[in-house]
């Protein structure tokens, strides 16, 4: 769905808002929508008086929102980088699986650093979609990755998925690096460089280089996508492909490996707060005829595989349907369009599936909040309407319902408390913040910004989770959003942008250093948490912001001798975790076995 090669979006801004249909409103669905008029959310036709729109409660009791404004399509020509050897962040790349926040304060987005592998034939790659907006509009500008090797296209598989021994002493039981690793040169060379020789460049002020992890796992000719980091007390964890491991996170040391039978395709951004996990893992390993439909319960702490069970996708719209997983208190989630089977995970008894209704939830959010995506439809040949719920996450039951206007989808959930979320119609975008008890409180009035919320997919209906997104983060009175990047011939800079959720206007911004990319991750405190993602010159840092906004303040400076290696982790998910910054390699493909295999897949910085 990439625009022509050189065609730019409309520059200018969105358009009107729509006006509501003319002639009578059309009958209701049997199932209780209202029907489509003034009073039911729509602006009031041209001419009529402007104003507050009034609310009309639907079948559940809660407001509906104002207009949402059309707004140019989301994939728009690729801007060059600020200097030729840096890949753009904003290119075509494979999606990532972003993380959400967690018992032990991980961020609620990972953002994405700027390594750039190629992607897999048979693959499909968008690049960035920037937007305008104009005062009084909502804002444009979602940023959409695309997955590679989709559409149930396996790939070429090689090796045992075994993970393999530190290569030149990285992330060895010695942090220093100064292990012997493997023994011919020519890998030596490969591994690049150490911890230690990285620290031993380090200048006043910068953080050191705890340790380095290289991949370790012989992938299939195109590379895989990496799952995590997740934490479970002294350990953090990664998955990739048919291998999980733990490390300690203070050394790195390797504490456990568990190896799957089946490629991984599916898991929630977060564990639970004991240590737990499920991930999904396909039922064989076919090429071409494998399905997403098992279930591995793993305990974080220890490595250990507990429960495994095979989800039915024998129904066709469900064996076509992506994946989404979530994890809710003691509850795991295994969304897909039309369906949903929820289990406990301590021991794996099933909670709830599909619903006896034509409302089926399908995607929900990681957290102590669980928020719901739900599609209703009556009959095949309808309009398919979406809705945003809160459910209990052991029963499954709605306890509240926001009905989006038809046409509009759920992408994704911004934040679960407050609850944001965004909408999708077509091209068209909407941020909207809803009251604690789902009635409509506000929504995203747009500026002269673009803007660059990275989500993996366009929406999780596109195959990421409800709640995988990065570049933006909300407390009980404001959004922060990144912008996409101002880029010129020298340079690239970008802002935080806070937007007041009781009007949704923007209140303040801060821009960011040169050849840096601010993307806001969670709050830390009171604070926003800020990600600088390095340049190839300049390394990355943490930072937060406060939240009335002026100067960034730097949490953790990472050494500039570090900026190259780290710049190379493709499209990084970071974490900072008691002080320590753990950045993560969505994802491994290299030319031959030996680079894959020694590539640099996670680092880890503190004092």
């Amino acid at each position: 769905m990439t625009q022509p090669p050189g065609q730019q979006p409309p520059q200018g801004g969105f358009g009107a808002p729509y006006d509501p249909p003319q002639g009578p409103p059309p009958a209701g669905p049997a199932y209780g929508y209202p029907p489509a008029s003034p009073s039911y959310g729509y602006p009031p036709a041209q001419g009529a008086p402007q104003g507050p729109y009034t609310p009309q409660p639907g079948p559940y009791g809660q407001q509906q929102p104002g207009p949402y404004a059309q707004q140019p399509g989301p994939y728009g020509q690729q801007q060059p980088g600020p200097y030729a050897q840096q890949p753009d962040p904003y290119g075509q790349q494979p999606g990532p699986y972003a993380q959400q926040p967690g018992p032990q304060g991980y961020p609620q987005q990972a953002p994405y650093g700027a390594g750039s592998p190629p992607p897999a034939p048979g693959g499909s790659g968008a690049g960035r979609g920037p937007f305008r907006g104009r005062s009084g509009l909502v804002i444009g500008a979602v940023l959409a990755v695309l997955l590679v090797a989709v559409g149930g296209v396996r790939l070429a598989m090689s090796g045992d998925g075994s993970d393999a021994k530190p290569v030149a002493g990285k992330g060895s039981a010695d942090p220093s690096g100064s292990g012997s690793g493997k023994d011919d040169g020519k890998d030596e060379k490969i591994a690049g460089p150490t911890a230690a020789e990285l620290n031993a460049a380090r200048k006043p002020g910068e953080a050191k280089v705890l340790w380095l992890r290289e991949n370790g796992v012989d992938l299939p000719q195109y590379g895989e996508e990496a799952y995590g980091p997740w934490f479970a007390g002294d350990t953090v964890v990664k998955a990739m492909y048919r291998t999980v491991s733990g490390y300690a996170q203070s050394d790195g040391a390797q504490k456990w490996t568990l190896a799957l039978p089946t490629d991984l395709c599916a898991a929630p951004t977060l564990p639970t707060d004991d240590g737990k996990i499920v991930v999904g893992i396909e039922d064989n390993v076919s090429e071409q005829e494998a399905d997403c439909s098992v279930l591995q319960m793993i305990d974080l702490r220890t490595g250990k595989a507990g429960w495994k069970k095979t989800v039915d996708r024998t129904d066709i719209q469900d064996g076509l349907s992506h994946v989404a997983m979530s994890v809710s208190g003691d509850t795991v989630t295994f969304g897909r369009t039309g369906n949903t089977d929820a289990f406990r995970i301590s021991d794996g008894t099933k909670l709830f599936g599909k619903r006896k209704d034509v409302c089926q939830p399908f995607a929900f959010t990681s957290g102590p909040r669980t928020i719901a995506a739900v599609s209703c439809q009556v009959e095949p040949a309808d309009p398919v309407r979406q809705q945003v719920q809160e459910v209990d996450p052991v029963t499954g039951k709605p306890l509240w319902t926001y009905r989006a206007k038809d046409g509009w989808k759920v992408a994704h959930v911004y934040s679960a408390r407050p609850v944001v979320i965004s909408l999708k119609k077509d091209e068209e975008w909407a941020v909207v913040i809803l009251n604690d008890d789902g009635t409509y409180r506000s929504q995203l009035v747009g500026g002269t910004e673009d803007y660059a919320v990275r989500c993996g997919e366009d929406s999780v209906e596109s195959g990421s989770n409800l709640d995988g997104c990065a570049g933006v983060t909300a407390d009980a009175d404001k959004l922060y959003l990144a912008t996409l990047p101002k880029v010129t011939k020298k340079s690239s800079i970008n802002k935080v942008v806070a937007f007041d959720l009781a009007t949704g206007r923007s209140v303040w911004d801060v821009t960011g250093p040169e050849d840096h990319l601010l993307l806001p991750l969670r709050m830390e405190g009171d604070d926003v948490l800020v990600r600088v993602e390095p340049s190839y010159r300049e390394a990355g840092s943490f930072a937060t912001l406060a939240p009335s906004g002026g100067a960034l303040k730097t949490l953790l400076q990472h050494p500039a001798a570090a900026a190259p290696t780290e710049a190379t982790l493709f499209q990084a998910k970071a974490a900072y975790v008691d002080g320590r910054s753990f950045i993560l390699a969505s994802r491994i493909s290299a030319d031959d076995d030996a680079e894959e295999m020694a590539a640099t897949a996670l680092m880890v910085f503190g004092r």
